[in-house]
């Protein structure tokens, strides 16, 4: 798979995001720990995901998940709560919530956020360049980014994160307890119906034996035997 097909698939994956989300479900409820440890990790890696870390959300959800002692992996899968489709939304209340407890007045539209993104990406390549040339740097752009974009949304995602997170740790306890119960259960009929075979073979061989045996007695009892 190339790069285009890569990141084409990242942003919306050929079998859908019904199915991506299907699939990361069904892994959390087969992952082989403690329900409380699954729950643990799943807190954390919600938690994570809906805080503005691009390219650092795995990192930060394997070391929230080790400081809660939940499992690595549920919190990997956790951070996917977060995607091209709910990004928008989630980052929109963020923000709004944001502005409100800091007190900052500004447009919250499109236009207002793509002009801050526009304008931090374009001090940000504009000193990466003057590192090699006499260009003085310049961070109008990225300190007004910093201070109405990233701290307000990362200010008004923690409320809804704690709240959000809470609620998939106390679904997810149930449902991974459902699901090993039901797993041992089934594993358990398994086993009887292998050993319930295994005592038929067995019971099958010692006949067809039996029977050898007594064909062989028969034939040395037959008449003209010396």
């Amino acid at each position: 798979m190339g790069w285009g097909a890569w990141l084409r698939e990242q942003v919306y994956p050929r079998s859908g995001f019904k199915r991506a989300t299907r699939y990361v479900v069904y892994r959390m409820r087969r992952l082989p720990d403690q329900p409380h440890r699954v729950a643990r990790g799943v807190f954390a890696g919600f938690f994570i995901g809906f805080l503005p870390l691009p390219g650092l959300q795995f990192l930060a959800a394997w070391g929230a998940a080790r400081l809660v002692r939940g499992n690595v992996l549920a919190a990997l899968l956790g951070t996917f709560n977060t995607n091209p489709v709910t990004t928008p939304f989630f980052a929109v209340l963020a923000m709004t919530l944001g502005h409100w407890i800091m007190g900052i007045e500004a447009p919250l539209n499109a236009h207002y956020i793509g002009r801050a993104f526009a304008d931090a990406g374009h001090d940000l390549w504009f000193n990466i360049l003057a590192m090699f040339g006499p260009q003085k740097t310049q961070w109008d752009g990225l300190i007004q980014f910093w201070h109405e974009i990233y701290v307000p949304y990362l200010i008004g995602a923690l409320g809804p994160a704690v709240v959000i997170s809470t609620i998939a740790y106390y679904l997810t306890i149930p449902l991974v307890e459902a699901y090993q119960k039901a797993r041992a259960a089934t594993a358990h009929e398994r086993a009887e119906r292998r050993k319930k075979m295994r005592a038929k073979l067995a019971e099958a061989a010692a006949k067809l034996k039996l029977r050898s045996e007594k064909g062989g007695e028969d034939s040395d009892d037959s008449p003209g035997t010396p």
